[in-house]
């Protein structure tokens, strides 16, 4: 019998789990390398695969959404990922929400039982010169193996700090002052909103202004990703850039004035059987007493009960531009393969999607096939192409959006345009996979 190419992925998360399972389907075996519970993160908090530790939202589904349409390119090709995701789906309307337990545990047994990946519970700090390897260590890369890449790469590896949402408890909240309502009347059950008076919004915005926060143990300035932005470094910026961020009240009811409230905060719930529940563009670095103290000024959650306190934690991507090949090869180190959020793409679909074509082309380079590229028009391709692309003096982490797409013609109504991109890519897509004969396995 041949004995099959090994090829090493080094990291648990979204991308690891999805490079692995890409490359075992398709013929190689597969040594998954995760550091925990051996050596644990700041954030993480079991030994699960994939385990989520910001919000539990793959974000929208529908094709007419970049988002949407980057998880149907995905899911055509067998994304492990997406299809657990749907698995473990919750009411969410428009967006794809997930039972955090439930999802990790679906890709941890798929990933356990399959025949051809083996997990080792160990650290990798350095990589081998002799070894198809991905790497896919994401946000929270250790130091070790950081400052190896650095040296493996010549180039600095940069870091900004990402901030999480808090969680909390379902029995705590005063439901009386509290309803159901999603704002694109999709599933009104997938969010619970707080409503706010113009007085109790102004209170609340010059406690998140005055609020201590927690300081990092660096001296650098904090490059916070724009996407992912504290809530109270959005209070700063003035008075009304929460009811135009995530206080927005467009779209609401209160059901028992009839009227629009001046903001809402919304909750989504954390799991199916909702009992927690995390707030909606939360982000917070606030120090955890501060977080009981302002938090606890939204109606309905003056006795919330912490599942989970916000904090802040290091997102280490590198100068992706300089260093990488559309193939996600490192250029002077062609048998490494770097996937996830360290490449510079942002959000867990997004994550997931490096994985996925990482996956595909070290299986395809082990066994002495070319490596592969998404066409240009899929939102996968256009991804690829920012990333490796665009001016690295100003690279900046980047999620699936439309203004990604090239050659749109101009001439077109919003929703002409959408469906265009979506027809064109979808077909593109399906002549990469014939032609490469990637779903033959």
């Amino acid at each position: 019998m041949t004995q099959k190419p090994v090829v090493w992925v080094i990291g648990g998360g979204l991308a690891g789990s999805e490079a692995a399972w890409q490359a075992a389907q398709r013929g190689v075996h597969v040594l998954l390398f995760e550091m925990r519970p051996v050596r644990k993160t700041p954030v993480h908090q079991t030994d699960r695969l994939a385990e989520l530790v910001c919000s539990n939202s793959l974000k929208a589904v529908d094709p007419l959404n970049a988002h949407g349409l980057l998880k149907k390119e995905m899911l055509r090709l067998g994304s492990l990922i997406l299809e657990a995701a749907l698995q473990a789906s919750l009411p969410g309307g428009k967006a794809l929400v997930v039972d955090r337990e439930i999802f990790a545990n679906i890709v941890t047994e798929k990933i356990e039982q399959h025949p051809d990946i083996e997990i080792i519970r160990q650290e990798v700090t350095e990589l081998p010169n002799d070894q198809w390897t991905v790497v896919a260590t994401g946000p929270l890369t250790s130091d070790a193996l950081a400052e190896h890449l650095k040296t493996l790469t010549g180039e600095e590896s940069l870091s900004f700090y990402d901030a999480i949402s808090p969680i909390v408890s379902a029995d705590s909240l005063d439901f009386d002052r509290l309803f159901f309502q999603d704002r694109h009347g999709w599933d009104h059950d997938s969010y619970l909103n707080a409503p706010m008076t113009k007085e109790e919004y102004e209170r609340f915005v010059e406690a998140l202004r005055t609020a201590e926060i927690h300081e990092p143990h660096f001296d650098e300035k904090i490059p916070f990703f724009e996407g992912c932005l504290p809530i109270e470094e959005m209070a700063r910026r003035g008075l009304e850039t929460l009811r135009y961020g995530p206080l927005r009240p467009v779209g609401l009811k209160d059901p028992r004035t009839g009227e629009t409230p001046y903001a809402v905060v919304q909750l989504r719930p954390g799991n199916r059987d909702r009992t927690a529940y995390s707030l909606v563009g939360f982000q917070t670095r606030l120090k955890i007493p501060e977080q009981r103290r302002v938090f606890r000024m939204i109606p309905g959650l003056e006795h919330a009960e912490f599942l989970r306190y916000g904090a802040i934690h290091r997102n280490t991507y590198l100068k992706s531009p300089k260093i990488l090949q559309p193939t996600l090869q490192l250029r002077d180190h062609p048998q490494i393969l770097i996937a996830g959020q360290l490449v510079g793409t942002e959000g867990y679909t997004e994550a997931a999607m490096g994985g996925l074509l990482a996956g595909i082309n070290v299986a395809r380079l082990a066994q002495g096939q070319p490596p592969v590229v998404p066409p240009l028009h899929t939102m996968m391709g256009a991804l690829i192409h920012y990333i490796t692309t665009v001016d690295p003096k100003h690279f900046q982490p980047m999620n699936a959006n439309f203004g990604l797409i090239l050659d749109v013609p101009k001439r077109m109504k919003k929703l002409e345009k959408k469906r265009f991109i979506v027809r064109r890519a979808l077909e593109e897509l399906e002549q990469w996979i014939r032609t490469h004969s990637l779903t033959d396995f």
